[in-house]
């Protein structure tokens, strides 16, 4: 099945294995061996595609003149809309653009989620067959990442409501280690105040990877439910992490960290936990490196993916 992935990225063509910066979408195109093609090169196209899929960027306002999936018709045998972000946020947008977020997504012949929880809301919403298409991670270059001496907590995002990074700084003091959180695109500049957070720069996926392996906890009680790649990675790594149970990476990876995002109580039993029962951290992690092989490997994403272009061929 050759399958193109339309976004607001700019490039065309395939993505290499050996791509330095190899975050979940161009793990999907790698694995699946795909083309990009950017959304306003669109009606340009004339190559033919057995299945197009649509990643509309949070910032629709240079497209919203624009019938893309229409323009996807033309070239896909069928066509595709993938989640990006939360599944309420195109409901957030301006009238006129949300509803032509919407009108998009009801274009489709095809829905991808990110979570279970997401394919229901999606399922309801627009009434098509809807699929996971799991969060991935392209393990080549971070194979051999070196053996640390772990210690510090992170948190999986800023200070504001879209990360809950108050809910999660409030479990992670518990964990009594120095607390780290990357720099997110909803930072505060604010935050840069704040003494008892020490902030990450922005680091490409890679070294984010090699960081992220220097710690010993992680907590991310995001309120949404999105691709999950924190805890994703964190699986891969070993690294404990407590987070939000509607998340299919925390859910599957780490089941007995993963809370109902408000459930504070419940997160800060088991951060106390973590810290004083070693048998328990150490089972924790080496649970989530098992589940991390069994429900998120390349292969695991491949085989998915086949069943998949079954039913679609079908």
């Amino acid at each position: 099945m050759k399958i193109a992935f339309f976004t607001e990225m700019g490039f065309i063509g395939n993505t290499p294995r050996t791509h330095k910066n190899m975050r979940t979408e161009f793990a999907w195109f790698v694995a699946l061996n795909a083309e990009h093609i950017p959304i306003n090169k669109i009606e340009s196209v004339n190559t033919k595609y057995d299945l197009g899929i649509l990643i509309i960027p949070k910032n629709v306002s240079n497209f919203v003149n624009t019938d893309v999936v229409s323009n996807m018709k033309r070239v896909c045998s069928k066509t595709a809309f993938m989640q990006e972000g939360p599944s309420w946020y195109y409901q957030s947008l301006p009238l006129n653009e949300s509803m032509w977020f919407l009108n998009q997504m009801l274009s489709v012949d095809v829905v991808f989620a990110h979570n279970n929880i997401d394919k229901q809301y999606y399922e309801g919403l627009l009434e098509k067959p809807t699929y996971i298409n799991p969060t991935l991670m392209i393990e080549d270059s971070i194979k051999n990442l070196p053996k640390v001496e772990r210690g510090g907590v992170i948190i999986g995002g800023n200070l504001g409501r879209w990360y809950g990074g108050i809910d999660s700084y409030m479990v992670a003091s518990l964990l009594h280690e120095p607390i780290y959180a990357p720099q997110m695109g909803r930072m505060q500049k604010e935050e840069l105040g704040v003494d008892e957070i020490n902030h990450l720069p922005y680091l490409e996926w890679y070294d984010w990877m090699v960081r992220l392996n220097q710690f010993k906890y992680a907590v991310h009680l995001n309120p949404n439910t999105i691709g999950g790649t924190f805890s994703l990675n964190c699986a891969y790594l070993g690294i404990p992490c407590i987070g939000n149970v509607d998340s299919n990476t925390q859910r599957l990876c780490f089941p007995k960290t993963s809370v109902d995002h408000r459930d504070l109580n419940s997160a800060k039993k088991i951060a106390k936990k973590l810290l004083n029962d070693i048998d328990f951290y150490n089972e924790v992690s080496k649970t989530a490196i098992i589940e991390y092989q069994i429900n998120f490997s390349e292969d695991t994403y491949i085989k998915q993916w086949n069943r998949i272009k079954s039913e679609l061929k079908g």
